[in-house]
């Protein structure tokens, strides 16, 4: 015996083309009495059709008439009726279960927060050498946060997985007021997974820029806690330490503030940025002059080490010198102000 649109489960069912095949004959002829009839007209074996039969009486399309010796065809509107009766009320049951569950933990994150401060270490600064740490650590943070919560993402395009992984907990941050700013490079803006979730977090509120230049990945929660990345080792996976000294996160966000007035805002629906010529060249110029090697200059700028030698080639072929110190002299002669020092020969190592 079919069972009736009341007795069917909340699971979804889903029409299939045969059965609505099946029910329009249905409806032309006024039921389906004599399958054989139906199979034969439609041009089906009588295994599909029975299965197209199963599948309308399990959507409450089909119902037995009075006598039991015959299908109709039901009103979709009142199948659908009862097939969202149960749905419907599972989610009312959920929706319940979500409040209690709330009312019972919410209370509790005033507390943690509390404990969590006060067991900081002395001379704050806790340091976590596995990535699985930091990501936990860094998952927790987000939910403590209150006010705001500033980064610098150096590089180019952050990595998809990443960026798909932090963008439900960057709107949730937003949804609750929390302030979100991020600075990345200027070569970020060719990536299509970080235009993504510029995208979707510019639209929640969040604010992004970029600059040419960067320095290591940094986060800043309420300027009260700050992330940053240990020292890269051979052969083991960068961890990152966590610093709650005030004075300390205090000037990282300071630095933060100084990179972002230089930043440009990040518009992921217009064409890609791309920096001035003359931008370019000047950064590349001071930072020639602090005697970084070339791998370290062309991370800072966000670009490949091939990318970075090629600029300098140009650079030296539109001054007319051959070497990096005769550019940094030549530049300073022609008066281009490389922002830290004017002087060729001050070296900028600290």
């Amino acid at each position: 015996m079919a069972r009736s649109g009341t007795q069917r489960g909340a699971s979804a069912l889903i029409l299939e083309p045969v059965s609505l095949s099946v029910y329009e004959w249905a409806l032309r002829n006024g039921g389906l009495r004599d399958t054989g009839d139906a199979a034969a007209e439609l041009g089906l074996p009588m295994g599909e059709l029975t299965l197209a039969r199963d599948n309308l009486l399990e959507l409450g399309l089909l119902v037995s008439s009075t006598d039991g010796g015959e299908l109709l065809p039901a009103d979709p509107a009142i199948a659908e009726m009862l097939a969202r009766a149960p749905l419907e009320q599972e989610i009312r049951q959920r929706q319940q279960e979500l409040a209690r569950m709330h009312a019972q933990l919410r209370p509790l994150a005033p507390l943690f927060a509390e404990h969590s401060r006060a067991g900081r270490t002395s001379d704050g600064l806790r340091s976590f050498d596995d990535p699985a740490e930091v990501r936990r650590e860094l998952s927790m943070m987000t939910r403590l946060c209150t006010e705001e919560m500033v980064s610098i993402q150096p590089g180019g395009g952050r990595d998809p997985d990443t960026l798909s992984s932090i963008v439900a907990e960057s709107l949730s941050m937003l949804e609750r007021g929390v302030r979100l700013r991020t600075l990345y490079q200027h070569t970020a803006r060719a990536s299509l997974s970080t235009q993504a979730y510029v995208r979707s977090v510019s639209v929640a509120g969040a604010r992004i820029r970029t600059t040419a230049e960067a320095f290591d990945r940094i986060i800043v929660f309420d300027r009260e806690t700050a992330f940053v990345p240990q020292p890269r080792a051979a052969g083991r996976p960068q961890g990152a330490s966590v610093v709650t000294d005030p004075t300390v996160v205090g000037f990282l966000y300071r630095m933060f503030e100084s990179l972002w007035e230089s930043g440009r805002p990040f518009d992921a629906h217009q064409a890609e940025f791309q920096p001035s010529t003359e931008e370019l060249k000047t950064s590349i110029l001071r930072l020639m002059a602090t005697g970084l090697k070339d791998e370290v200059i062309a991370k800072r700028l966000g670009m490949a080490t091939r990318t970075f030698r090629r600029h300098v080639k140009d650079i030296t072929d539109e001054l007319g010198v051959e070497s990096r110190f005769q550019a940094g002299f030549r530049a300073w002669q022609l008066g281009i102000s490389l922002g830290e020092s004017d002087d060729p020969g001050t070296s900028g190592t600290d």
